[in-house]
């Protein structure tokens, strides 16, 4: 066996890596082909569809999503460039493997294994500061963080690209590679229009620590005039939903009008001090949850470390002056943005390099320069006859790890791993899981295969180069293509003509919205609005009911129903009625069910 294997440490990374990967490709494909998938994954596949035709970041399903659709009342429009409303441009780094398997699983696939990767460079990144079992621990922690392992089983995101990219920096950063430093700032600031928020927070901690502080000063900069310049004169370029939509969603609290620049909220947060540490304190109990959760993998370590709260404080900041159910879930992907941080201050805790009294000696020099240098690698040593360092070198011995620590330890990265798992993260384990306790809901394995089994061959009926409209877990399947819209909230598109037209076909999943109806207002709103609306589209003979099987039906634009399947459809839509009813008395009652 290779030298490198026989390391402990070593092994312990490249196992959990295994691991990771293998767990982690084997649940979200069957998610996919399940049909659990949703809504996010459609857009990003429908965007790298686009993109290998031509059509970079223009997406319809992206445009039915935006402040012209939502508050204007407008129809999706397939030339709308989501460039608006996220500023994604490093995906197009990996365009060229999408181009070779031009499907939604590749995303799936791509999103598990830049995470898994990040946790590979993390171990190279501890490394440079402990030795090989500590540094497999920390792996070993990233891999059953519940920040990492939430989003990884759910819908493919930018933030994907985050850990990779932000490890990697420091890595390049501890190494002193600068050129590959300044090249992934670059990617980092390219992964989303605030992702620089975590490059902001690495340059800050470069300062205050006094590493590299003209490096962190520069890197502040930059990513701070990014962002401003990002948000207030190239986005709204593409179209004006960074002001109207989602500045005002996450931060309208803090706007005295309808619309907002990123300016305005910060000069918002400033003139309304209360305001801005009510927010950051509410709701209280959420937001120490949230924390707990962020750190349990690594027994709570970055809570003491100062590299930590650094780097991780203004993701974090980001998060808690922010508003939404959203901000505090950990297990969708705005969770990843401070996990760079809280690992990297996790790593220097261990090592003894996360004392704020070293960085004030390093701050502020000694009167009696010592004779002899500190240690070299820490970036420190052109400083060292001009440093009172000498009586402080004991600040820089890397803390033990005592057999009762590591237990410790572990017991925390077990008992992370099994919160993360029983949450059911993104529906994942929902044949494991029920997804409501009272009132019951749950779908077993062999019944969600058996329905797929009915949806396949409907899919099959619809051309590849047919607009379509589709529900919310069909979307993605059919997302490889020009036009398409979610139904029931639209039909209708503008093409690439600039004309208003009906979609070709629509295909919509009314089986899998009754089942989760019972507990869930949003599935029971939209059962009702999809029942509403193809009884009104085959009234009127817009479309014809071209096939229905177990709640599933497809409709074809200009075609006459067939008459069986427009009896069949019949006695579906009348068994809705009595759901109806039992979800009129949870309303009334006030008792809307709990869910888990």
């Amino acid at each position: 066996m290779l030298n490198w294997l026989q390391k402990p440490g070593l092994k312990v990374a490249i196992a959990s890596f295994c691991i990771f990967l293998s767990f982690a490709l084997v649940c979200t494909l069957h998610r996919y082909y399940s049909f659990y998938a949703s809504f996010d994954q459609g857009i990003f596949n429908q965007v790298f569809w686009n993109g290998i035709h031509g059509n970079f970041f223009e997406s319809s399903l992206s445009s039915s999503l935006s402040t012209n659709v939502v508050h204007a009342g407008d129809v999706p429009d397939v030339s709308y460039h989501r460039l608006g409303q996220h500023f994604t441009p490093a995906l197009l780094l990996w365009l060229p493997i999408y181009a070779l398997f031009p499907s939604a699983a590749t995303l799936t696939v791509l999103q598990v294994t830049l995470l898994g990767l990040a946790g590979l460079v993390l171990y190279a990144l501890a490394r440079q500061h402990l030795p090989p079992g500590k540094a497999g621990m920390i792996t070993l922690a990233y891999y059953a963080a519940n920040a990492v392992l939430g989003p990884t089983l759910g819908n493919f995101h930018d933030n994907c690209q985050l850990p990779l990219f932000a490890f990697g920096l420091l890595l390049a950063m501890e190494k002193r590679w600068w050129w590959l430093f300044w090249l992934l700032a670059v990617l980092v600031l390219a992964i989303r229009e605030d992702s620089g928020i975590v490059l902001f927070g690495v340059g800050f901690y470069l300062v205050v620590s006094g590493r590299y502080p003209r490096v962190g000063l520069a890197v502040c900069t930059l990513s701070f005039a990014y962002m401003l310049m990002l948000t207030n004169l190239i986005m709204p370029l593409f179209s004006a939903d960074i002001s109207r939509r989602f500045m005002m969603e996450r931060f309208g609290q803090y706007a005295t009008e309808a619309e907002a620049s990123t300016l305005d909220i910060i000069w918002g947060m400033i003139s309304n001090p209360l305001r801005l540490v009510q927010e950051l304190f509410t709701p209280f109990f959420k937001t120490i949850k949230y924390l707990l959760g962020q750190w349990l993998p690594l027994a709570f370590v970055p809570a003491f470390s100062p590299a930590s709260w650094c780097i991780a404080g203004f993701p974090l900041l980001k998060l808690f002056l922010g508003q939404g159910e959203s901000v505090l879930a950990i297990n969708i992907r705005y969770a990843l943005t401070p996990v760079p941080g809280l690992f990297y201050g996790a790593i220097l805790w261990w090592a003894g390099k996360s004392d704020f009294r070293l960085w004030w000696f390093n701050l502020y020099p000694q009167p009696h320069p010592p004779s002899r240098p500190t240690l070299k690698g820490w970036g420190y040593s052109y400083k060292a006859r001009l440093r009172g360092l000498q009586n402080h070198e004991e600040l820089r011995k890397p803390s033990n790890i005592s057999r009762s620590v590591r237990g410790f330890w572990t017991v925390c990265i077990v008992l992370s791993l099994l919160f993360t798992l029983t949450s059911n993260p993104n529906r994942t384990f929902y044949f494991l899981i029920p997804d409501s306790f009272q009132p019951w809901v749950y779908v077993s394995l062999t019944r969600q295969w058996q329905h797929v089994g009915h949806i396949r061959p409907m899919l099959a009926e619809i051309p590849a180069d047919a607009s379509v409209a589709a529900t919310t877990y069909i979307v993605p399947h059919l997302s490889g293509r020009r036009e398409i819209v979610r139904f029931p909230a639209q039909f209708r598109l503008r093409n690439d003509d600039g004309q208003v037209v009906d979609v070709d076909y629509c295909l919509a999943d009314l089986w899998q919205l009754k089942e989760y109806q019972v507990a869930f207002k949003r599935d029971r709103l939209q059962l009702r609005q999809a029942v509403q609306l193809i009884d009104d589209l085959l009234a009127s003979n817009t479309y014809g009911a071209r096939d229905f099987a177990d709640g599933v039906i497809l409709l074809q634009k200009g075609t006459s129903s067939e008459e069986e399947v427009l009896a069949a459809w019949r006695v579906f839509s009348q068994e809705i009625i009595p759901f109806s009813k039992i979800s009129s008395y949870l309303r009334e009652s006030h008792a809307e069910p709990k869910s888990y």
